[in-house]
């Protein structure tokens, strides 16, 4: 009689509709894709874990390839001597060495040619196989990134750690815009201060606590707010140079600001990145025990 009435029950839950998703667990769902997304971005061809050197580049000609000679050294799939960077008024031309073949866009690259930075729009990245480079302009300094599809960072990458997700790390704050054109400091590795524009400042609270952070647009179209800031866990649970946080733009003078979604910048997977530092008024003193945490590895 008992697997009887059990049959029954069971008969009768499986007519039922399916159970739409409720709003937290359709929350959830999205957060672990932009988690998954977050790492998938690291692991890719041109993540920041295939950054296998940066080097700063003097005014003059400067050799390259994978031989200990060479100044710009590659890695060893590439060729001993690949060739030769030249640097003059702030622009970088490379001559590749007789017979070394080399690949831009995926077709063969001219013998002789310019380089564009990354202040100029997407780089010109010049590949030997596995192996690429591309110029980058940090200020007056210019440099040259080596990035390696097959670099060992890569290879031994064991994934993220995150803080567990909760809904109580999606804060609504209130916006107050400038009023006047503003820019905030922007600090980097490098000892480098950059002036970004700043639209205004978000006002929230947090432990009973009224916090104040200041974005920064990346660009004068930018559809997100750019948070750079530092908070209670910084250098102990989290990255020691601060984390970063996009926002969208302020609806009806609110920004909702979603700690789950905060996370390490480059220089926590790379000792080659040149990334951007929190500005003064952007190191809170609480803990924000959200987001991404930093196991101490590069």
């Amino acid at each position: 009689m008992m697997r009887a009435r059990e049959s029954a029950l069971l008969l009768a839950l499986a007519a039922l509709p399916a159970r739409a998703e409720t709003p937290a667990s359709s929350y959830l769902a999205e957060l672990a894709a932009w988690r998954a997304g977050r790492e998938a971005g690291l692991r890719s061809d041109t993540g920041w874990l295939t950054v296998a050197g940066l080097f700063w580049l003097e005014p003059g000609r400067t050799p390259f390839g994978s031989g200990p000679d060479c100044p710009v050294r590659l890695p060893p799939s590439a060729p001993a001597h690949a060739g030769e960077l030249e640097l003059a008024e702030g622009r970088v031309r490379y001559t590749l060495a007789q017979g070394v073949a080399a690949s831009i866009d995926g077709r063969p690259a001219p013998r002789q040619g310019a380089l564009r930075a990354d202040r100029e729009g997407e780089p010109t990245v010049l590949a030997f196989g596995p192996v690429t480079l591309s110029v980058i302009q940090r200020g007056e300094r210019v440099g040259v990134r080596v990035k390696d599809r097959e670099s060992a960072a890569r290879r031994q990458f064991e994934g993220l750690a995150w803080y567990p997700a909760s809904e109580q790390w999606r804060v609504e704050a209130r916006f107050v815009p400038h009023h006047a054109p503003h820019t905030v400091a922007v600090p980097n590795v490098l000892g480098q201060v950059q002036e970004m524009p700043s639209p205004g400042y978000v006002v929230f609270s947090v432990q009973g606590r009224e916090l104040r952070l200041d974005p920064v647009l990346e660009a004068p179209d930018a559809e997100q707010l750019f948070f750079i800031f530092r908070d209670g866990t910084t250098g102990r649970t989290t990255y020691s140079a601060g984390r970063f946080l996009y926002a969208d733009q302020p609806r009806d003078g609110r920004v909702v600001l979603d700690f789950n979604k905060a996370y390490s910048p480059p220089c926590a997977v790379t000792p080659w990145a040149t990334c951007p530092l929190p500005p003064k008024q952007n190191r809170l003193d609480v803990a924000i025990e959200a987001g991404e945490r930093h196991t101490g590895r590069h």
